[in-house]
């Protein structure tokens, strides 16, 4: 059964795409499934410039409006399928078509994925209504933790399942909330705690997701343990690698999302 996940944040710039791409790579070269990626941020697509895109010959937002076809609009990095976004895109189109154009192409993979918009409109909600379940995407501080609490809130509203969160860009733990605060605040379990690092800014700019780019950085090893939760599947971890998993909350958390991920959530979002 194929597993639709949007990637949400209510706030610009907590690496929402970085995320993404990453998660889609990882799961097609390291677990060897089928993987489709949709740049779902269709007012400001960037999906494209992180996975080698820079010229699209279709975009989601033609799909949208019926200039092309959904397969027209495939183009294929590191293994992905991609349909990427066009930042200059001038005609009209319903965001909110997402997800009947996915159930023609979607049963083809074992995981779509869809980089959604940061905007509370219906952008973001045609990700909601498009998923199976949803990850948010936040950093430690008060401003991004009240947008957090949105995007909870409003997937609430439509009844489709948070699975977790997932903090990225810890910096200085000291002057951050800490996982407990924000899990008490939200409601929702962390399921990866990424530290920022300057590989960031190295993919980007080669255009080479970091799962790929730096495989032994720890956001790529903390994206590779949240695919081993989301596909059931075994992570080849060092020694060192599992005594300090062993003792991360983030940890405990993804295995509770290892047992529930495809019972709970996806009988949750399909019945």
């Amino acid at each position: 059964m194929v597993k639709v996940i949007g990637i949400i944040s209510v706030k610009g710039g907590v690496g929402k795409t970085t995320v993404a791409s990453s998660m889609a790579v990882d799961l097609v070269n390291y677990y060897g499934k089928k993987v489709l990626l949709v740049d779902a941020n269709y007012s400001a697509p960037n999906l494209g410039l992180h996975m080698d895109i820079t010229n699209p010959e279709s975009s989601i937002q033609e799909v949208l409006s019926g200039d092309a076809h959904f397969k027209s609009a495939i183009h294929n990095r590191y293994g992905v399928d991609v349909i990427p976004g066009d930042a200059f895109f001038q005609g009209s189109y319903n965001p909110l078509k997402l997800r009947d154009k996915l159930q023609r192409v979607k049963n083809e993979y074992d995981f779509v994925i869809l980089d959604s918009s940061p905007n509370l409109n219906e952008e973001i909600l045609s990700t909601m209504l498009s998923s199976d379940a949803l990850f948010v995407v936040a950093t430690g501080d008060y401003p991004t933790l009240t947008c957090s609490l949105q995007a909870a809130k409003l997937a609430k509203q439509r009844g489709r399942p948070i699975a977790g969160l997932i903090l990225n860009k810890v910096r200085d733990p000291a002057y951050e909330l800490s996982v407990k605060d924000i899990e008490e605040a939200t409601g929702i379990n962390i399921v990866a705690r990424i530290p920022d690092e300057r590989n960031h800014v190295r993919s980007v700019f080669t255009r080479i997701p970091m799962s790929l780019y730096k495989r032994n950085s720890k956001f790529s090893k903390e994206i590779n343990a949240l695919n081993s939760a989301i596909t059931g599947e075994k992570q080849s971890l060092s020694i060192l690698d599992i005594i300090k998993n062993n003792f991360s909350r983030e940890n405990v958390n993804r295995q509770l999302l290892r047992e529930n991920f495809y019972t709970n959530l996806f009988e949750d979002s399909h019945g």
